[in-house]
């Protein structure tokens, strides 16, 4: 029997601070962009000094759920602009695989190449030169948002949005639970479970 306090509500459990206790957390907060947010950070990220390598870099996070340290590791080999074709490398144990590149990704990218300096292999590079940091990359999506008027966004936020995209496109678990390179599908699963269109024609 859970305990009372005096005013009648039970406390939580000790059980709900663990594991299932994190996934109801993160499932009542709203930690995805929509079409219109996204639509708006992405143009904020043109207005920059260097708005050409930002808007591609917050579209290659969210068009590939790239965390930060997945977009700044990206190199140059790893595109086949050809074959429009990325492959993403996945770290902490993920599953890598080789992604499409939708037209629009694919003339962002030729504009930001046609404009990059430097021979190193990163795809990223600072204005020295050098690849992007993680700090660097916070900055770039904090100030994004508070030119579109955005609140509570950080890098992190583009990769929900894709799996919260994919699951109101209306794919299936395994598919997004690949696509983002989770090896356990309940990484994956509050996408699927949160995704507003599963819940379409209830009432009709």
């Amino acid at each position: 029997m859970p305990e009372r306090k005096p005013n009648g509500r039970n406390v939580k459990s000790s059980l709900a601070q663990g594991p299932a206790g994190a996934t109801d957390e993160h499932e009542r907060n709203k930690d995805f962009l929509t079409a219109a947010e996204l639509a708006a950070l992405l143009n904020a990220a043109k207005a920059g000094r260097h708005g050409t390598r930002d808007h591609l870099l917050l579209l290659l996070m969210f068009r590939h759920g790239l965390r930060v340290s997945e977009a700044i590791s990206l190199q140059l080999d790893e595109l086949d602009l050809d074959r429009s074709m990325l492959w993403v490398h996945r770290l902490k144990g993920g599953l890598s695989v080789q992604q499409p590149i939708a037209g629009d990704e694919l003339r962002a990218i030729r504009r930001y190449l046609a404009m990059r300096q430097g021979n190193l292999p990163w795809l990223f590079l600072s204005e020295r030169g050098q690849p992007l940091t993680r700090q660097a990359v916070n900055y770039l999506v904090n100030l994004a948002a508070r030119r579109a008027g955005l609140e509570g966004v950080h890098p992190h936020t583009l990769r929900h949005s894709c799996g919260y995209y994919l699951a109101n496109k209306g794919h299936d678990l395994r598919l997004i639970q690949d696509y983002l390179g989770h090896r356990d599908p309940k990484h994956t699963v509050h996408y699927t479970r949160t995704a507003g269109r599963r819940f379409e024609g209830l009432w009709r």
